[in-house]
């Protein structure tokens, strides 16, 4: 996207008081585009773009955008504006939404304009300088656990639940059972460790979920919160992006990806009871979505490759570990 491109949005978001200067595309954003609008008295602002050319993963089958599948791709403004929708109205910051366009009119694919948070991630901030991402953890940890305390009447993402509607699966941890067979099918396919230990990590999977127990609470999740995807604003409070994946579920699904994202700095967020066992069960889980994910999005043209392969990399040794050679105490 060019500044011509996006000159249109942006006089409906400032109208003709303010002028679009310059665009810049910002890093990140596999499933979408994301742009910062530069305008001529320095404020600024960030547009998300959702079209299939700013799409880096590989096209699957039909029916794989499903809403009803709580793990299907979450991209789009409708993923988007529930998303929005709920952490607002629990007091949750993300950036404030300042226009959304499925008109076509402006930008022939749909749109979202929202502010633009200056300063760092948490990321960057916890290397750079924990003592001062300090405040920002505590808030997070607070955030987290409102929304944990935030049940839904059935699990799923949160566009399709305030609908009315039903997620396919029995539980949450069918959904995920199923899901990590297919990330070790489609592991194996592109790795030969993994192919080689198919069938033993198969029944090391098999084995933690038939632990499980069945529960019918499920609270909110943003399905992909590393530090990453949250933002520090100027007053020291975590801002929450990419949340279209949103949705209620387990709450041990998240902490199993806050534990593997926040390493070292995630005791802060733990916050509370969580069952042992599912956490062990989707953190083995999550390594194997983590290993045929970004396999799968090597097959196309996705710019940061060495990232993807190390993370690719780094999950299938951790995936392996889990093996009963050398499977140790992991409750």
């Amino acid at each position: 996207m060019t500044r011509d491109d996006l000159d249109a949005v942006a006089r409906a978001v400032f109208g003709n008081g303010r002028h679009l200067r310059g665009v810049s595309r910002l890093r990140g954003g596999s499933k979408k585009g994301v742009y910062r609008l530069d305008l001529d008295d320095d404020s600024t602002a960030v547009v998300y773009i959702w079209d299939a050319s700013e799409n880096y993963w590989p096209a699957t089958g039909a029916g794989a955008d499903r809403v009803e599948d709580p793990f299907s791709p979450a991209s789009g403004l409708d993923l988007f504006e529930a998303a929005h929708r709920n952490l607002h109205q629990l007091g949750i910051r993300t950036p404030q939404l300042l226009l959304a366009d499925r008109s076509g009119s402006l930008c022939p694919a749909d749109l979202a304009v929202v502010e633009d948070v200056p300063g760092d991630n948490l990321e960057s901030l916890l290397r750079r300088d924990p003592v001062r991402a300090a405040p920002a953890m505590a808030r997070l940890a607070e955030a987290l656990g409102v929304m944990r305390g935030h049940a839904g009447p059935r699990f799923g993402k949160v566009a399709l639940v305030d609908g009315g509607g039903s997620s396919d699966g029995a539980s949450c941890e069918q959904v995920v059972l199923d899901r990590a067979f297919d990330d070790l099918t489609e592991a194996a396919a592109r790795d030969p460790r993994i192919a080689a230990s198919h069938d033993r990590l198969r029944r090391v999977v098999g084995d933690l979920a038939a632990r499980v127990a069945t529960r019918s609470r499920y609270g909110l999740v943003h399905g992909e919160l590393g530090p990453d995807h949250v933002l520090v604003d100027r007053a020291g409070q975590p801002v929450l992006i990419d949340i279209e994946g949103l949705m209620f579920f387990d709450v041990e699904w998240e902490h199993a990806f806050l534990r593997l994202r926040f390493g070292e700095h995630y005791a802060g967020l733990s916050g509370g009871d969580l069952d042992g066992h599912r956490m062990t069960f989707y953190t083995l889980a999550m390594h194997l979505s983590l290993v045929a994910g970004p396999l799968r999005l090597l097959d196309g043209d996705f710019p940061a490759r060495d990232v993807m392969r190390g993370i690719a990399e780094h999950n299938l040794r951790e995936a392996l570990a889990f093996l009963p050679a050398a499977q140790g105490d992991r409750t």
